[in-house]
């Protein structure tokens, strides 16, 4: 009784229910985002097996060069040598994987999801067809959030408060909600360090998309990488700026997300 009163006063919130692409493609990114993880534990207990024998690279870490000497390291015991070609086999191994993943993501999003959404919001700098994927996968439907705070909040970008009467004290976000989806946003809020300007392959994610997207896309570019600077220079730590530019490139992507997806029933 109280519940059916609490519906006809509208005070109950519809919740989404993922239809079965979104809850497949779900499976898929937290694979891939389990994959990552496993990659960086293979090199890093390579790297720690590595100084442990007083052993560093010259060539820095994971690119060719540092491959190649990988591949050339000899050690005085059989065992190991052994324990090191394995560790290199693992770690190919967790790279093949990954590669495979991306590759899946790549071909079936656009043919499962939102495709109008992803390719939208990949207009936006740092947003790669993996993290819109991610987003698009994680979210769902954008129109359920009547504002970007809601957003916000969804993913945990929202800060902390504890308050007691009229003394009110913020503190660092909240990280409730997704994980996954905020992980891949302040990764993408990294880019808004350098100065704004479209370089090729934003330019290639942005053909074919309407003007008023683009505009955005370029207005978030010029905010965003001017508030970086603006907050570095006023003495704030990098990883406090990027969390704050991930929160504000949410409102963005609300914005596109907004403007071009299906209304759900």
């Amino acid at each position: 009784m109280m519940l059916a009163q609490t519906l006809r006063a509208g005070q109950l919130t519809s919740v989404w229910i993922p239809d079965e692409a979104h809850e497949a493609m779900r499976d898929l990114v937290r694979l891939r985002s389990q994959a990552m993880v496993d990659l960086r534990k293979a090199r890093q207990h390579l790297l720690s097996f590595l100084l442990r024998h007083g052993i560093t690279s010259p060539y820095g870490h994971w690119t060719k060069s540092h491959r190649r000497w990988l591949g050339e390291l000899t050690f005085a015991h059989p065992a190991q040598h052994l324990a090191h070609e394995e560790m290199l086999h693992r770690i190919e191994r967790a790279e093949a994987l990954c590669a495979r993943l991306k590759a899946a993501i790549i071909e079936l999003v656009p043919k499962r999801l939102l495709a109008s959404v992803v390719n939208a919001i990949q207009a936006l700098r740092g947003v790669s067809l993996v993290v819109a994927a991610v987003l698009v996968a994680e979210v769902g439907s954008f129109d359920r959030f009547e504002s970007p705070r809601q957003l916000m909040a969804f993913l945990g970008l929202n800060p902390s408060e504890h308050s007691s009467g009229a003394t009110i004290r913020r503190g660092g976000v909240t990280k409730t909600g997704d994980s996954l989806a905020r992980t891949c946003l302040v990764e993408a809020a990294w880019t808004y360090r350098f100065p704004a300007r479209v370089t090729q392959i934003i330019r290639d994610r942005m053909k074919g998309l309407p003007e008023p997207i683009r505009n955005i896309a370029w207005t978030a570019q010029v905010r965003l990488s001017a508030r970086y600077k603006r907050l570095i220079a006023s003495g704030k730590a990098a990883p406090k700026v990027i969390v704050a530019i991930a929160r504000e490139l949410v409102g963005f992507i609300w914005a596109i997300a907004r403007m071009v997806e299906p209304k759900f029933a």
